[in-house]
């Protein structure tokens, strides 16, 4: 491809030759000021907005997959034909135009109606329990595909659906703005006509009456329901544990309530080295504060990365001023700070704690719903009960690259199976076997995911940890089980697409 900025400043609507476009290639211009992408594929040319209506990633740098494009930075697709958003972390389509081909070359005419939606019909209302990723793409995805029946979302939380991924990244660094967090402003699901009600709560499930019952005395009755109900921070009970400078982190307030602490504060403590515990700690040091994190394993995310990757993690922590206090705890707070198992104290205006999450399955339980470290789901995200089905953290789901049921606790993971219950609840017949994908961003170190290994036996790494551009493989018995890149989004795609490839050939 010839330089950027050249080939932005190429205008589309005075043709291209034909002949700069390779099959399977993409090029990069603009249309009235509007950034497109061109793709071929044989004789046929799309031509849709340049950017990802996530995160803005630039859709050139992504991959043709079929009759689709993959935005490099979080592995979102959209159709070439449609612009359709087909696989979240992006929910809104990007523009299509009209492509012209005449005496060997093409011309991007006038921008596109929007396709209409597909009708489609469902047994009696659909009820969403939870207001998180996966609830919030299940009944967009409802939407899409043509249901016109009634959607009732039940979220306990005060705030609508959230970009949740912000919350320990950019948003509590203070970098972003809190009207970016909302995924949807609230006239959007008026317009929409899901019934969104924040503020309930839950008491019971009746699966053979089909009905929700609310604390309120309220019930809601559903011909199919979706339990999305996520999970919730794992809470130390230690002495101390009720002292207003201890924080959690998992919903928009529990957010505000750690900025408006850390506009004052000095000194944080992040107890846990896990991704929300690290990201927290990259977002504080980012505010200016002196940064202690405290973690039982000898490296950060060792456990899940491996050794390697937790000491580059644990070197760029401490370049940016972080310092660690591994193979220790804490075992009690007080006022004025915390004292760690090994006796050590460390003095903190604001302590966050971050050792994990667990699925929220009590409704599930006493609704008789099977249970087994999260809710048993088959490969269309369906419940032994019948007309429920559940999606995000608390599902436990049969993987087809492992062949073990799995629960994985990631954004984007949520979101697609969010969208996969929806097309499911409308008859669809949909396996769910995308394959996992996370990015976690600390400091200028920023790591992308694909795929599951819980154990490995085999690491490879090409290239140079140390210039944070290499690939990561994660093998089980010869089996390429996982990636990790930094660095390297081409690669990350093209391991998210061959582990597709593995799966869609039986494993």
């Amino acid at each position: 491809m010839s330089d950027e900025k050249n080939v932005d400043r190429r205008d589309f609507s005075q043709g291209v030759p034909v002949s700069e476009i390779a099959d399977g290639g993409m090029l990069l211009g603009q249309v009235a000021g509007e950034a497109v992408l061109l793709a071929r594929r044989g004789q046929e040319l799309s031509a849709i907005g340049g950017e990802c209506t996530h995160y803005h990633g630039p859709l050139a740098e992504g991959v043709l997959v079929g009759e689709t494009v993959r935005c490099p930075w979080h592995h979102a697709c959209f159709s070439l034909r449609t612009g359709e958003a087909l696989r979240a972390p992006a929910l809104n389509p990007v523009s299509c135009w009209r492509v012209e081909q005449r005496d060997g070359s093409v011309f991007v005419r006038e921008k596109l109606a929007a396709a209409p939606r597909r009708a489609s019909a469902a047994a009696g209302p659909i009820v969403i329990i939870g207001g998180g990723a996966a609830g919030e793409a299940a009944a967009e995805t409802l939407r899409c595909e043509g249901y016109s029946g009634a959607i009732t979302m039940l979220s306990d939380d005060d705030a609508p659906p959230c970009d949740r991924p912000n919350l320990s990244k950019d948003y509590l660094a203070g970098n972003a703005p809190e009207e970016w967090v909302p995924l949807r402003p609230p006239e959007f699901y008026r317009e929409q006509g899901i019934n969104l009600r924040l503020s309930t709560r839950v008491a019971a499930i009746d699966t053979a009456a089909r009905e929700v019952r609310l604390a309120n005395g309220s019930s809601c009755r559903y011909g199919a329901l979706l339990l999305a109900t996520g999970a919730e921070p794992v809470r130390l009970n230690i002495p101390g544990s009720d002292l207003p400078q201890i924080h959690y982190l998992r919903t928009l307030a529990d957010s505000r309530a750690i900025i408006a602490k850390a506009t004052s504060a000095r000194r944080a403590v992040v107890i846990g080295a896990s991704f929300i515990g690290l990201e927290v700690a990259s977002s504080l040091r980012a505010r200016g504060l002196e940064v202690h994190v405290v973690a039982p394993e000898a490296r950060p995310m060792e456990a899940v990365l491996g050794a390697e990757v937790g000491d580059l993690v644990r070197r760029v922590h401490e370049e940016h001023g972080i310092v660690f206090h591994l193979g220790t705890t804490a075992a009690a707070f007080d006022a004025n700070g915390v004292v760690l198992n090994n006796r050590q104290r460390l003095d903190a205006d604001l302590v966050v704690v971050g050792v994990g999450v667990r699925p929220r399955t009590a409704l599930a339980e006493q609704a008789g719903i099977a249970v087994d470290r999260g809710v048993v789901v088959n490969e269309y995200l369906e419940t032994r009960a019948p007309g429920i089905y559940a999606a995000g953290d608390i599902a436990r789901w049969p993987d087809r690259l492992t062949g073990e049921p799995i629960r994985i606790e990631h954004w984007v993971v949520a979101e697609r199976q969010g969208q996969t219950a929806a097309r499911n609840m409308l008859g669809a017949r949909e396996r769910f076997d995308a394959v996992p994908f996370f990015w976690t961003q600390q400091h200028d170190l920023l790591l992308n995911y694909v795929g599951h290994a819980r154990q490995w036996d085999r690491l490879d790494i090409d290239g140079r940890l140390d210039a944070k551009d290499c690939t990561v493989t994660y093998r089980r018995g010869g089996r390429k089980l996982a990636v990790l890149t930094i660095g390297r989004d081409h690669d990350s795609l093209a391991a998210e697409i061959e582990l597709e490839q593995t799966i869609a050939a039986g494993g």
